[in-house]
């Protein structure tokens, strides 16, 4: 039933695609003669980007290789649960867009850690500009160059790992070529032909799965067949007895750590937040955050439901397609199931000549995004928080544009050389997840108690990181058998109470002299914010009644 590798209109879809996104990237990225590029044009796009720009950016930036790939691992081994990281993230932006945004854009940051100097110190600043990229470098690029070579492996090679290496350098290159020149502006107006090209490619590729599901066809058929076969894959909150309840502890997505791992990533990540603060103003970045939460709603039907697809061909039920060698395409050597090859078997069995070169293009178009946002937020965060503090030479001046590219190249050249060593994890969204939760939940509690908390105090913030951490640490004892989901709402809670007693034990009467003043307008947000943030909960509601 496979529809064979690429044959030459694939290459040239591809190519075209390729050639495309250069050109574009490039022409946003050219000057104007003799005026050299400043910081703000590199690394914020002048402030000139427009809400829908924004928001297709935003998206652009997070779906990834860890989500198309990841994702449908996840959606294969546990179900539509695992979209409750795109449908709360929806929720998320309206928090993140009403309440955060405004204090952002006005103290006018460039990064996130200029936010933690202006509120705390510049000690804290620097540990946490150092450590995100050490994050950037080592997880985030490195995770995304892996999953993308390898579903690259799996679709246009024999998926033995022979062409991940290739795929790994060309990937990279192929971000490099456009961001580090062109900066914020290039990464922004290619992401928008990224999502649209991501979005199409997308749902091709959940309409084709679900026509060939089932011997008759058809792709409402597939969808009942699926619905009806593989129903216990179809619940939002999952029961203790489920396989997955360590990953995803029931209620816990709605009331609990999910709340940690979702305001932590939309709120205080870098390569997210990078580009509201290039907005032409808050108005415009708060109505692109809107764009980007509607997105997010439709974004599970085309990266979860097509691993759920690809469990009921694996488990092949009565009434099925039969489908020859798919339990041979996802079982290891050792017999365990390999979730992660759910989207590329998919795309590499199904998807027909022609076709076949939109839908890798459309996978490439999410890897590069999101390889270009992490590599321009590598070195705006390099470039403002540790050389212009530490190592820019008096009469060296306006060398931040060129520092900037060799900090994002040196990144990626790191990325690749680490990338092939990652091997095979199973279930890698979960695994960056999990790990990532070691860190984002004392690091939240920081951000939150210095936005909200006037008594915080530097002090109190730089003992609750250096707590959070060993407090993470024994949240992780078997013994306890606490899903990472609730260590990280633990993490944080307990984060926050030793910054707060901290903070008080130094400063019991007065608020912190860095408090920020609030103003009676600061929150308000206009009607079309308001009438989407009203849309986009109705429609939540909805979702989880329904797959409750």
């Amino acid at each position: 039933m496979g529809s064979g590798s690429f044959v030459a209109i694939d290459y040239v879809v591809f190519a075209i695609y390729a050639v495309v996104i250069l050109s574009v990237g490039l022409w946003v990225s050219r000057g104007k003669k003799g005026v050299k590029k400043t910081a703000q044009d590199y690394f914020l796009a002048s402030k000139s980007l427009p809400w829908w720009a924004i928001g297709a950016s935003l998206i652009a930036a997070n779906i990834s290789a860890e989500q198309m790939i990841g994702m449908s691992g996840s959606g294969m081994a546990g179900g539509l649960a695992i979209a409750t990281y795109e449908w709360m993230a929806a929720l998320t932006l309206i928090i993140v867009g009403k309440y955060f945004l405004p204090i952002f854009i006005d103290k006018g940051l460039y990064t996130i850690p200029e936010f933690v100097e202006q509120r705390f110190g510049t000690t804290l600043k620097t540990i946490l500009a150092v450590f995100w990229i050490a994050l950037f470098v080592f997880v985030n690029l490195t995770t995304v160059l892996f999953l993308g070579g390898k579903a690259i492996d799996t679709i246009l090679g024999n998926g033995d790992g022979s062409m991940i290496i290739y795929a790994i350098i060309s990937l990279a290159l192929f971000a490099a070529a456009y961001s580090l020149y062109g900066g914020l502006a290039a990464v922004a107006w290619t992401d928008v032909i990224q999502v649209t090209l991501l979005v199409l490619g997308g749902f091709i590729t959940t309409i084709i799965a679900l026509n060939h599901v089932t011997p008759e066809g058809g792709i409402f058929n597939g969808l009942s067949y699926v619905y009806d076969t593989a129903g216990d894959k179809f619940h939002m909150i999952l029961k203790k007895d489920n396989p997955e309840f360590m990953n995803l502890p029931g209620i816990a997505v709605l009331i609990g750590g999910m709340w940690i791992a979702n305001l932590y990533y939309w709120g205080f990540n870098q390569y997210i937040i990078q580009r509201t603060l290039a907005a032409k103003s808050l108005k415009e970045a708060q109505r692109g955050i809107i764009f980007a939460g509607f997105l997010k709603l439709i974004i599970p039907l085309f990266v979860v439901i097509p691993g759920i697809v690809a469990f009921v061909m694996f488990s092949q039920p009565e009434g099925a397609a039969v489908i020859d060698g798919v339990q041979d395409a996802f079982t290891r050597a050792d017999g365990s199931v390999n979730y992660d090859k759910a989207y590329p078997w998919l795309i590499s069995t199904f998807i027909p000549a022609g076709l076949k070169g939109l839908v890798v293009a459309a996978l490439a178009a999410a890897i590069v995004s999101s390889l270009a946002s992490m590599m321009n937020s590598t070195s705006t965060i390099f470039t403002m928080d540790i050389y212009k503090p530490y190592l820019e030479k008096k009469g060296s001046k306006n060398r931040d544009v060129f520092v900037g590219r060799t900090a994002g190249g040196i990144a990626i050249l790191v990325a690749i050389l680490i990338a092939p060593l990652l091997g095979t994890l199973d279930q890698v969204f979960q695994y960056i997840q999990e790990y990532t939760g070691l860190v984002s939940p004392g690091i939240l509690a920081v951000f939150m108690l210095g936005l909200f908390y006037k008594k915080a105090t530097n002090k109190g913030a730089v003992v609750g990181i250096l707590a959070s951490i060993p407090i993470a640490l024994l949240l992780k004892i078997p013994a306890l058998e606490l899903p990472w989901m609730d260590q990280m709402l633990y993490t944080f809670l307990l984060t926050a109470v030793v910054i707060i007693m901290v903070s008080l034990s130094t400063n019991k009467e007065e608020d912190d002299p860095k408090a920020i003043n609030f103003t009676s307008s600061m929150f308000k947000t206009g009607p079309v914010f308001n009438i989407g943030a009203y849309a986009i909960c109705v429609i939540l509601v909805v979702l989880y009644a329904v797959f409750w």
